[in-house]
């Protein structure tokens, strides 16, 4: 079903069909023509996938287009000869957001079956980050700062099986801030690898802002010929400046090369360039997410005239778009949102301790901090893409009388800067460490961004408390407890999903230190959950298996993730037989595994039987509900288990399912 359309019909996605890229490659045209026309269908297909499925990075997949079609256009289907064999080179993204613009591009090839246009951050399909698992990902990213060093690696090998191939690396001007991507250039200079070229995609902004305004910069260009690089700059968005760029830099045999890609983030769409008049680059809106019904189309419309007018300047016909029906999703009512409730209790926090201090690492917006920035400025410090530099600081700040707060995402808050962290706890000062994007979801993202292993980082520091309240009316007392309370450091993990809210669970503010709360009794099972998600998980779990066991079973929530009390345990597990834990977490090293030894050490288990339910293998990306099922995480599949636990005791009736 084709549409020789501009905007689109209102509630539809239109998308470049295989046919269409195929007459494109087909096309008897020059490379030139060839780069700039693929890059205009691929833009379509990206605004498409992103609004399908709901999120994505539409900025910066557009600011990387024409890199990407004309390296794979034109530079990564020549071989070379090696010693043993004729080998092509090799290609990928360091940052890793620019993943639909990667995909789109292979799509487009025939490199990737094109189904998966429509499978964008679905379970099977493609993820928000690339993974191996991907036919023509050769590594993982999605964590930033790594690629230049795995281009290190894979040109060793080459090296010792004597192969000769061309390495090149995308990556990010806002990742150069990560302190591993400045490490990697001294030994790729003294070692001399000329198979390395690295491109900057220097679109000017990060995840929030203008990178000028996060940690300037400077001259990259001598700041990469300092390190021993040879350096040249292009227009990124420019296919005839790139081919320029990369001819000089295969000239190059003495050392490694980069291209400074000088580009506009959102390029292609007038209103989502960050060049554009009304942009607002203090908090640019287009870095991630999906756009809406009418960003959608008025991007499409732009987008299709403008390749449209290529297509008609070359003599061929315009485009025919395959277009479906845009999946409505209708969010539900009642949500809370453990952000939001946090931002209030800060801020309330902040106006009566002056010695408060919030350190934010790039996601400011993420993080909830946006009214403490503009309320307290002089007590707000930007440390951009920098995890270790921004916990050192917060360490010092603490020798010097101030009650830092750190915060980021916490696949990132509890892992790059872990020594850092473990540092300022054997000072045994006061750190508060804020991780929000906790637990598996959401799912889009894929693994790279999916923390479910930072209680086990975390639980590992001395003294540090993990506190990850139950519902939103919980964050002020749980913020509460780690102020005025606690006496050293604390870790609060939030969720970034908002959460339906329960009658059961509104009234759950108090916090007493190891001790949970019985939110529902019952007999025979109890389910200890943690995460607010899941917590709502076990209560609907709960509410069905009233029918299918014939009587309640107990359901108890914990904020506590690194504490027990032993003795209310003991009362709360009173007559169960089977006592199950779910958290959003890898079962080793997660709150189920401490809460089981802690209840045995302590003489509480007798005959009760164990179960620790969570994450168990490497998360995939998907739908949030599709996640919650892969790991039998949602409620239905938690009462099917609950069911298949009890028929398979000895001597009891099969409980249908």
């Amino acid at each position: 079903m084709g549409d020789q359309i501009g905007a689109g019909v209102a509630g539809t996605l239109s998308y470049v069909s295989n046919k269409e890229y195929s007459r494109v490659l087909r096309a008897s045209i020059t490379d030139i023509e060839r780069a700039e026309l693929f890059a205009a269908l691929c833009r379509i297909n990206v605004l498409y996938m992103i609004a399908r499925a709901g999120s994505g990075h539409i900025g910066s997949s557009f600011s990387s287009m024409e890199l990407m079609c004309w390296l794979y256009l034109n530079e990564l289907n020549t071989a070379s000869s090696g010693a043993h064999e004729s080998v092509t080179p090799r290609f990928f993204s360091s940052k890793g957001h620019d993943a639909p613009a990667y995909y789109s591009v292979l799509i487009g090839l025939g490199r990737l079956d094109f189904e998966m246009l429509h499978r964008l951050r679905r379970l099977g399909g493609l993820p928000g980050h690339p993974d191996v698992g991907t036919p023509g990902m050769i590594t993982n990213t999605g964590s930033l700062g790594m690629g230049i060093s795995k281009a290190k690696g894979f040109i060793t090998g080459q090296r010792l099986s004597g192969l000769k191939r061309k390495i090149y690396v995308l990556t990010g001007d806002g990742e150069l801030q990560e302190g591993q991507l400045w490490e990697s250039l001294i030994s790729a200079a003294n070692s001399a690898l000329h198979e390395l070229t690295v491109i900057v995609d220097h679109n000017k902004l990060q995840s929030d802002t203008l990178v000028s305004k996060v940690s300037d910069l400077g001259d990259i260009e001598r700041k990469f010929a300092a390190f021993g690089w040879y350096v040249v700059r292009c227009n990124g968005n420019d296919v005839r400046s790139i081919s320029k760029a990369l001819d000089l830099t295969k000239a190059v045999l003495d050392r490694p090369q980069v291209i400074i890609a000088d580009t506009v983030k959102g390029k292609g769409v007038s209103f989502m360039e960050h060049t554009a008049i009304d942009s607002d680059i203090e908090f640019y809106r287009f870095h991630s997410g999906a756009p809406s019904d009418e960003s959608y189309a008025r991007a499409l419309n732009e987008l299709v005239t403008s390749a449209n007018s290529k297509l008609v300047a070359l003599g061929e016909h315009e485009l025919v778009l395959d277009s479906v029906i845009r999946p409505s999703v209708a969010p539900p009512e009642n949500l809370s949102k453990m952000i939001d409730a946090y931002s209030k209790a800060l801020i309330e926090w902040a106006m009566v301790n002056t010695s408060i201090v919030a350190l934010d690492a790039d996601l400011v917006l993420d993080t909830g901090l946006i009214p403490f920035q503009k309320q307290f400025r002089d007590r707000f410090i930007e440390c951009g893409i920098a995890e270790q530099d921004m916990v050192s600081q917060a360490g010092a700040m603490a020798l010097a009388g101030l009650l830092p707060i750190v915060h980021s995402f916490s696949c990132f808050l509890t892992s790059r800067p872990s020594e850092q962290i473990y540092n300022n706890c054997t000072e045994q000062t006061k750190v508060l460490y804020v991780g929000s994007l906790a637990g598996v979801l959401p799912g889009g993202p894929g693994h790279s961004h999916q923390a479910v292993r930072d209680i086990a980082a975390m639980s590992a520091m001395p003294g540090l408390v993990i506190i990850e309240p139950m519902c939103a009316s919980q964050v002020p007392g749980a913020l509460d407890w780690m102020m005025s309370v606690h006496s050293a450091s604390a870790y609060l993990r939030l969720t970034s999903v908002p959460v339906p809210e329960r009658e059961e669970l509104k009234n759950l503010t108090a916090l007493s230190e190891g001790c949970g709360h019985l939110v529902v009794d019952g007999r025979e099972i109890a389910i200890v959950a943690t995460n607010p998600i899941l917590i709502v998980e076990a209560l609907r779990a709960a509410e069905m298996l009233i029918q299918d066991i014939g009587h309640p079973v107990r359901v108890i929530g914990t904020p506590w993730l690194n504490r027990v009390d032993v003795d209310w345990y003991r009362g709360a597990l009173s007559g169960i037989k089977h006592l199950i834990t779910v958290e959003s977490h890898y079962v080793e090293g997660g709150f189920g595994r401490m809460l089981t030894a802690c209840l045995a050490t302590g003489g509480v288990l007798g005959a009760t039987r164990v179960h620790n339910w969570g994450i168990d293998r490497i998360p995939p990306s998907g739908t949030n509900a599709e996640v919650l099922r892969h790991f039998s995480l949602d409620a239905a599949s938690i009462a099917r288990k609950v069911i298949l636990t009890l028929s398979a005791e000895p001597g009891r009736s099969p409980v249908s399912t």
